[in-house]
């Protein structure tokens, strides 16, 4: 029943939206009753079968994708906003685009990798619901830290990809920083770790977002009591300018001398390089730095980012040699 129902809402779609047959002449071919095959387009709509994308004449997105993606090497699927939107609107936009990307990629057997953020945390809100068999959703960094356990808030933000696609949850019980590099390398050989650290390393697809240093928006790891006054002059002394999974880059890509990634849990992008597909979300003029540091140091593979930051982006980059992992071709933009 539920079959034919899948069915019904497939030609319903494919007439109304492909054929361009009124209602009324769905109705008598399907044998129902307009209202029916009204609750059936709604529904091709509400599952994603049906995505509608509205695309301003003006647009320079596909052209800045092309751009980016010959310029880094990447996938990049740039997102069309006005160039007077609001952070949070060009957040949200980018957020729903990132999300049904992330649906048609992840399946059944797979397990994806999830940096928590700010931008995640967005991400998460425009999920559509996909349900499937044998998959697991990780943690890629600890998210503890001096003033609260941070387990809620990255605890929800994992449970929400859990729940979106029906798989198992594997939770990173860990700060986002030790104290000392040394009690890192001590609970990097306890088992209940290690089991997440492996199951990190299986992922099929990394999601992250950025962190920047500077901005009007701050990024969590920034502004929730991660760092103390002495982490962030060590960080101003380096020349940081973001993170990538709570590691922390300068603006040439660089990081593996950064005395606080010693200490820091998530992902290295020698890690993070051995995944096949490492997916990296941005909406934000301040986000800019950190993420062509993050480019340099090859830990992107597909970057979903919009109009306006992508155009910064090209504007900032200079011709900087790319340690890169792997490349990947053929930009497409939406």
């Amino acid at each position: 029943m539920e079959l034919d129902r899948e069915q019904d809402v497939l030609r319903a779609a494919s007439m109304y939206y492909l054929q361009d047959l009124k209602m009324e002449v769905i109705a008598r071919h399907l044998g129902t009753s307009r209202s029916t095959v009204s609750r059936l387009i709604k529904r091709a709509r509400e599952t994603g079968l049906v995505e509608i994308t509205l695309r301003p004449a003006s647009t320079r997105a596909p052209g800045l994708g092309r751009s980016v993606s010959a310029t880094f090497h990447v996938d990049a699927y740039v997102v069309p906003v006005p160039d007077s939107s609001s952070h949070i609107e060009r957040l949200d936009q980018v957020s729903m685009t990132a999300a049904k990307l992330l649906t048609s990629w992840f399946d059944s057997d797979m397990v994806l990798g999830i940096a928590w953020g700010t931008t995640l945390a967005s991400v998460s809100r425009y999920l559509v619901p996909k349900p499937t068999r044998g998959a697991a959703v990780v943690q890629l960094n600890g998210a503890a830290n001096m003033r609260t356990s941070g387990v809620d808030y990255a605890s929800d933000l994992i449970s929400s990809f859990g729940t979106a696609f029906g798989a198992a949850v594997h939770h990173f019980s860990v700060p986002a920083f030790f104290d000392f590099s040394d009690t890192k390398a001590a609970m990097w050989r306890e088992r209940s770790v290690r089991r997440v650290l492996d199951m990190q390393r299986r992922a099929d697809i990394a999601v992250f977002s950025v962190g920047a240093v500077a901005g009007a928006v701050p990024s969590h790891v920034y502004s929730a009591g991660y760092l103390d006054d002495a982490d962030v002059r060590v960080l101003h002394d380096e020349g940081v300018v973001g993170d990538v999974c709570t590691v922390f880059l300068r603006a040439d890509g660089s990081w593996q001398d950064v005395p606080l990634n010693a200490r820091a849990t998530g992902p290295t992008p020698t890690e993070l390089q051995r995944l096949p597909r490492r997916v990296c979300v941005v909406a934000g003029d301040n986000k800019v730095a950190p993420l062509l540091a993050a480019l340099r140091a090859g830990v992107v593979t597909d970057l979903v980012v919009d109009e306006v930051t992508a155009g910064a982006l090209l504007e900032a980059a200079e011709p900087t040699p790319l340690r890169r992992g792997r490349a990947r071709t053929g930009a497409a933009s939406a």
